[in-house]
């Protein structure tokens, strides 16, 4: 009888135990790989997909990524599944070590089949296994992929992940990618409801997407409630989040203002001189870019990253020479006659869009940017580009550099004597022929360097001063001429109102409000936000 109760017992273990091992194998990922190969369907291969992802195994990511790739072959003679490469003779790698195995016939392997709805779960299974990575980014990465591509299957892998997650703002993440999971199962209306909430913690278009589906989808009216005040809430921060960009839009727009601006506000609030030709000295400060940049691609491209800071003393340079020639050739016979400073400017501006098209050609011309000033980072919903960014600030640096040229020099102070009584400052000594040439030279260059960084954000061509003269006279009306401080605050004030304008009105009409509220508040205020005070014109 003891004899027969071992042999019982004995069977009745090893019955127990062949499951269990053929269940252990089912879950070996080199086991769940072979079953690629044979004629499977493409359901068949999306099941199989979808069965390593749970295995959670980062080693099945190689040969998930042949089978998107296409290099995922098995043999016609048993099946077996390889990655293979290469044409006529192929050499196979194991799937899961990489380790090359053999090579063969071409003829010999067929390669597993895929479509496009298979690529997405492999896509989807990637970012599932990548939610182990050691490195943050890449499980940061994995839970924005699963957040934007949820499924219910996901929430036992997410579930685990959160639990397993250390970092806060990934672990976070992965809760709205399981929010966002639930959202999409047969979870109960409670737990849904539970997941609405925190889903309004992420308030971006792609969730408020998935909010508006779930109230217009439930049944429940707990869960209707819930989405529909999480729907208002995430408007509601969509809506704040848009004014800081249009803010910041405004801003960019308003540095580029008044780095076109500042130097005409020196020139027509010392001299009196309506120059035309403006617009021509920033062109030359982007053309002198274009040429920087071409002779070191040509020659010395290691130096590429540097092309910008070897081109702004170029370019203040070139813009500052061509416009003291200007003022010694043409302007200085004109003093006092400001039409006929309009006429002869605006006939040197042809001049020199003509003297540029006969040189680089009528065509736009690349300027690069180098890496620092490429890409973006957002900031909440709002999206930052390096380029705006470091414009923005390079104004703010050329502005008080400005200041401190005005206030600091010897120069400064003379033009600052000529501004505010021209005859008195001639009876002190002051040189005021020579005054104007520099000043005439000092805005000259600053428009030049203002076409340094226009040239990393607009087209470089012989139009591209055209596009800024007008702006730039009114932010100088608007701001008061002759006064930085009020360039400063014009320029910014009409960069964000024209954002602020542009979605209700377009770009063109929107100009023409700008420009229609300026000569209303000029009727009010002719010399602007900031009046010079003790200011003498000549007659």
């Amino acid at each position: 009888m003891i004899r027969l109760a071992r042999r019982l017992v004995c069977c009745f273990l090893i019955l127990l135990v062949i499951p269990l091992a053929a269940a252990a194998q089912d879950q070996d990922p080199a086991a769940i790989i072979q079953k690629f190969g044979g004629k499977a369907s493409f359901d068949d291969v999306e099941a199989t997909v979808k069965e390593l992802a749970a295995t959670g195994d980062p080693k099945v990511a190689r040969a998930l990524n042949a089978l998107s790739d296409g290099d995922l072959v098995y043999a016609k003679s048993n099946n077996r599944v390889f990655i293979g490469k290469g044409r006529g003779t192929i050499e196979l790698f194991d799937p899961i070590t990489g380790e090359k195995v053999a090579e063969g016939a071409s003829g010999n392997y067929a390669k597993v089949r895929v479509k496009n709805s298979i690529r997405r779960a492999v896509t989807d299974a990637l970012g599932t296994l990548t939610l182990r990575s050691p490195d943050p980014a890449k499980r940061m990465a994995a839970a924005n992929t699963m957040f934007s591509n949820a499924t219910s299957e996901q929430i036992e892998i997410l579930d685990q992940a959160v639990a397993d997650e250390t970092a806060p703002s990934i672990k976070a993440r992965l809760e709205q990618a399981r929010a966002a999971a639930v959202l999409k199962s047969g979870r109960p209306a409670a737990e849904k409801s539970e997941a609405v909430k925190t889903l309004s913690a992420k308030a971006d278009r792609e969730t408020l997407s998935m909010v508006r589906g779930l109230a217009a989808a439930t049944e429940d009216p707990a869960t209707r409630q819930a989405a529909q005040a999480a729907v208002v809430s995430i408007e509601n921060t969509i809506a704040m989040w848009d004014v800081f960009q249009n803010v910041w839009y405004g801003l960019s727009l308003g540095s580029v203002l008044l780095l076109a601006a500042i130097g005409l506000a020196i020139t027509f609030g010392v001299m009196g001189v309506i120059n035309m030709a403006h617009g021509e000295m920033v062109m030359l400060g982007a053309y002198t870019t274009f040429f920087v940049q071409e002779t070191i691609r040509n020659n010395v491209p290691g130096l590429f990253g540097w092309s910008l800071a070897i081109a702004l003393p170029l370019a203040f340079l070139v813009s500052a020479l061509v416009g003291l020639i200007m003022e010694r050739g043409i302007i200085r016979f004109l003093y006092g006659r400001p039409l006929e400073t309009l006429l002869a400017t605006f006939g040197v501006s042809l001049i020199l869009q003509q003297a540029v098209r006969t040189i680089f050609g009528p065509s736009n011309r690349q300027v690069g940017n180098p890496d620092w000033m490429s890409g973006a980072f957002d900031i909440g919903l709002m999206s930052v580009t390096w380029n705006r960014m470091w414009i923005i600030v390079f104004a703010l640096i050329v502005f008080a550099a400005l200041l401190l040229v005005l206030n600091k020099t010897p120069l400064g102070l003379q033009m600052r004597a000529v501004t505010q009584n021209r005859k008195m400052a001639s009876a002190m000594g002051i040189r005021t022929p020579w005054v104007d040439a520099m000043t005439f030279a000092l805005g000259s260059g600053i428009a030049g360097i203002a076409g340094v960084a226009l040239s990393q954000i607009d087209n470089v061509s012989p139009n591209l001063g055209q596009g800024y003269i007008i702006d730039s006279f009114m932010v100088v009306v608007f701001g008061g001429v002759g006064n930085l401080w009020g360039t400063l605050v014009g320029a910014m004030t009409l960069g964000v109102v024209n954002k602020f304008l542009e979605p209700y009105a377009g770009a063109v009409l929107g100009k023409i409000v700008v420009l229609v509220l300026i000569i209303l508040f000029i009727q009010k205020r002719p010399r602007g936000l900031f009046a010079q005070k003790g200011r003498f014109v000549d007659a």
